[in-house]
């Protein structure tokens, strides 16, 4: 069994052959669907995925970074109204991005703090997405350090120094695409962070693998993802998909 703890399989991208697209993953090995947030105007195909696929998904809630802008506070409601209805599995993505725009970070800040602390009232994990802005996550994560503080660093691309800090705080390192990159860096020292602290992730449609980059990622190509981690760390196929598994269910609880 091998989980895919971050894929946006509501996206439009697969609206042409979704149904296919999840017999692919489920040939693969992938029985595990973890869903992230982006936004309200998302909602609505999130719940319809849930709907089609009830065994095999599983929602989160929360306002993505990017989509951090002048009308945040009306977006941080629907994300509230939401979770004061329903069971989510995390409150994500969530975080800060400085890569396109420096132009909202305070908003940024202030609407990862928020939802941080909402995710810890209900004792839900967060996941986190983070772009050109370690240090500014670090603060936060840091004002915010308590035993209700857990989640997942999505789609870790940092340095092993980083990757201590991101456990400190209670984060597993999601691991995608991106270690299958011969640019990519995190596969120099992967082996030096323990299994028990990685979970796997695809981020489809985005960061497909060797050898789809460039192309639409999808779930069922995961398995690249645990073929790179199997040299790295030197186990079975099957010892790498079990392991991440229960690490996945450790953090969401299922």
């Amino acid at each position: 069994m091998i989980t895919d703890t971050h894929t946006h399989l509501y996206s439009e991208q697969f609206d042409d052959d979704r149904k296919a697209m999840m017999q692919r993953a489920k040939n693969a090995g992938v029985s595990r669907f973890f869903i992230p947030a982006i936004d309200s105007s998302y909602s609505k195909s999130m719940f319809q995925l849930e709907k089609d696929f009830p065994d095999d998904v599983f929602l989160m809630m929360g306002l993505h970074p990017t989509h951090v802008q002048e009308n945040y506070l009306e977006e941080l409601a629907h994300v509230k109204k939401w979770i004061d209805e329903r069971h989510f599995y995390a409150i994500g993505e969530i975080g800060i991005d400085l890569y396109w725009d420096k132009s909202f970070l305070k908003q940024q800040q202030e609407a990862f703090k928020t939802q941080i602390q909402w995710a810890k009232e209900k004792k839900w994990p967060i996941v986190i997405h983070c772009r050109d802005a370690f240090d500014e996550i670090f603060e936060v994560l840091e004002s915010e350090k308590s035993d209700d503080l857990f989640g997942i660093f999505h789609c870790f691309t940092g340095t092993k120094q980083q990757a201590e800090k991101a456990i400190s705080y209670n984060m597993k390192l999601g691991i995608g695409g991106v270690v299958t990159f011969k640019n990519g860096k995190i596969d120099q020292f992967l082996n030096e962070i323990e299994l028990k602290h990685i979970v796997l992730e695809t981020d489809a449609p985005y960061l497909a693998p060797i050898p789809y980059r460039g192309k639409r990622n999808e779930s069922a190509y995961i398995t690249e993802v645990v073929d790179k981690l199997a040299t790295i760390y030197q186990l079975s196929f099957d010892e790498i998909a079990k392991i991440t598994t229960q690490n996945s269910k450790d953090i969401f609880g299922i």
